[in-house]
């Protein structure tokens, strides 16, 4: 008789699933290369972690009866390093990955991890059977630097499986030839969505059939995020989706100033791909942006609902002031708040919850991760979902120390 494996833990002395779903998708949150008791089994070792934290998305899964074959896109958070580039973290995880084809994989590069000797923790969205009937892919040799041993890799840029689409983050080296960072942010910030337009096209679809936007940029102050901020908001009409953009935290590992990846539905009806109509909330006290964009900050479409990062802004207002400046837990309580307001009229609550991403500023000498992971659990009902956690050196301002953002069951 052999031993089956343990289901791993974050280490937490909380209760939080692993995996969920919510309609055709499913859900992993942060895995790493936990044990069954919250202890990475290879600290420091990426490589090795990489395997680890594969093997977990594979084991969280079975409980939503889906494999490894049906990831959609696999979402890597990661230390990398001057011997470990994203093209290695990318060649490491196709080698562990089903890949005929690849899933979409976009790598973020970090400075940080919430636990202690943890290197990277992936997150995963599957859509069960999806090779098993038609699906589009848009596939690229160029999009990574070739290995050592000069072989090209082929990845997958953008994938559709029925009507859900992932388009992998990039960079402007990503699809700039010749790339050498002389461009300004702001036609990097061009040049990548008209990347991302041009793959969703291939897909049947475009940027308005967005419903999840995540991007990230360099900067510390609000006047370096209106720019790009502005760049991207003009590829949507409104209403555009719900997004989440966070600083950068890139160290020396790239020098472009931004990059940004999108999810998107659309579905198919007789031989003509359509727009599928969405749901939107926005209750008067959840906040709005100190400068005019098309997003959403709660839309539900086919029994989902998705949100837009929610921050710990003045409610009633779009003047951007920050609620509690600079403190962590108080803003975290009114932030989960604002995801309370935006799922009610739809009627759920944060205990629907099937995934929930949470960057949050981590300073070094004061680490509030498990008196935040304490504070989301009671906001969760008592049960975290699968859970992504990013701790940052900083955020938008130096007011500003947490954005949440996540799926629901609809």
């Amino acid at each position: 008789m052999t031993d089956k494996p343990l289901t791993w833990s974050l280490p937490f002395e909380g209760t939080h699933e692993v995996s969920a779903s919510a309609a055709s998708l499913s859900f992993v949150g942060g895995a790493g290369d936990f044990d069954h008791q919250g202890q990475i089994r290879n600290p420091g070792d990426l490589r090795s972690q990489v395997k680890g934290a594969v093997e977990n998305i594979e084991l969280a899964l079975t409980q939503e009866n889906c494999s490894l074959a049906d990831v959609v896109r696999i979402k890597a958070f990661v230390e990398l390093s001057p011997e470990v580039d994203e093209g290695a973290v990318v060649r490491m995880l196709l080698d562990t990955l089903p890949c005929d084809p690849a899933a979409v994989i976009s790598v973020v590069p970090v400075e940080m991890q919430p636990f202690e000797g943890q290197k990277v923790q992936l997150q995963a969205i599957a859509k069960r059977g999806w090779r098993d009937v038609a699906y589009q892919i848009v596939e690229d040799t160029l999009r990574i630097a070739p290995a050592d041993a000069g072989e090209e890799t082929v990845v997958t840029t953008a994938l559709r499986v029925g009507e859900f689409i992932s388009v992998a983050n990039r960079t402007a080296a990503h699809c700039i030839d010749a790339y050498d960072g002389s461009i300004d942010g702001v036609d990097q910030c061009h040049a990548i969505m008209k990347s991302l337009n041009s793959d969703l096209k291939t897909l049947g679809a475009t940027l308005q059939d967005a419903i999840k936007l995540e991007g990230y940029y360099r900067g510390t102050t609000r006047a370096q995020w209106t720019p790009f901020a502005k760049a991207r908001a003009s590829y949507f009409a409104e209403p555009g989706p719900p997004a989440t953009v966070i600083p950068c935290h890139l160290g020396g590992h790239d020098q472009t100033m931004t990059r940004v990846g999108v999810l998107a539905m659309r579905e198919r009806r007789n031989s003509y791909d359509k727009y599928i109509p969405r749901e939107d909330a926005w209750p008067e006290r959840v906040w709005d942006w100190p400068a005019e964009l098309p997003y959403r900050q709660a839309q539900r479409l086919r029994d989902m609902i998705w949100l837009g990062g929610q921050v710990p802004a003045q409610p009633y207002s779009n003047t951007g002031k920050r609620m509690h400046p600079g403190q962590l837990l108080p803003q975290a309580r009114l932030t989960m708040s604002y995801i309370s307001d935006l799922l009610r009229p739809f009627g759920k609550s944060t205990s629907d919850l099937k995934l929930l991403v949470c960057y949050y500023r981590r300073l070094p000498d004061h680490d509030e991760t498990h008196a935040l992971l304490a504070l989301l659990t009671d906001y969760c009902g008592g049960v975290l979902p699968p859970l992504s956690l990013i701790p940052v050196n900083h955020m938008q301002d130096a007011d500003s120390t947490i954005e949440i953002w996540g799926v629901s069951q609809g």
